[in-house]
């Protein structure tokens, strides 16, 4: 090998996993967009984001806004993948699992929760007043 190979080949490798990690993540939300509850989330996500340009938020409003759609839709992929996995290895029903699946719901709703406030305090005196 030349000193130019022994250079490169590190680099072309680092872009090839880093491609097929860029692939393994769409795979990702191409499953999470089949779930009903992700759906919503983008469906409400978009709402804001139109809402944002609609009433000409501030930067600080678009930064809040982007921050909640990234938190929410983030936590539900990860409750996406906890009951996905739940369901792997249990099937059927069990008592612990359910409460696996219910601590992780509950993380998605202590999020919803969060942005319908930022979103509340955002937009309702842009809608009222």
């Amino acid at each position: 090998m030349n000193p130019w190979q022994l250079l490169l080949t590190p680099l072309i490798l680092h872009k090839m996993r880093l491609i097929k990690s860029i692939g393994f993540a769409i795979n990702g939300l191409k499953i999470c967009l089949k779930e009903p509850n992700f759906k919503i989330h983008i469906g409400l996500a978009i709402l804001a984001v139109t809402l944002g340009f609609v009433f000409h938020i501030s930067d600080m409003e678009w930064m809040v806004v982007i921050i909640c759609i990234g938190l929410l839709l983030g936590f539900e992929i990860l409750n996406t993948a906890i009951e996905q996995m739940c369901n792997s290895f249990y099937p059927g029903f069990n008592p612990f699992v359910k409460i696996i699946k219910d601590v992780s719901a509950s993380a998605v709703i202590i999020v919803a929760i969060m942005a319908v406030l930022c979103g509340a305090i955002i937009f309702i005196p842009k809608i009222f007043f």
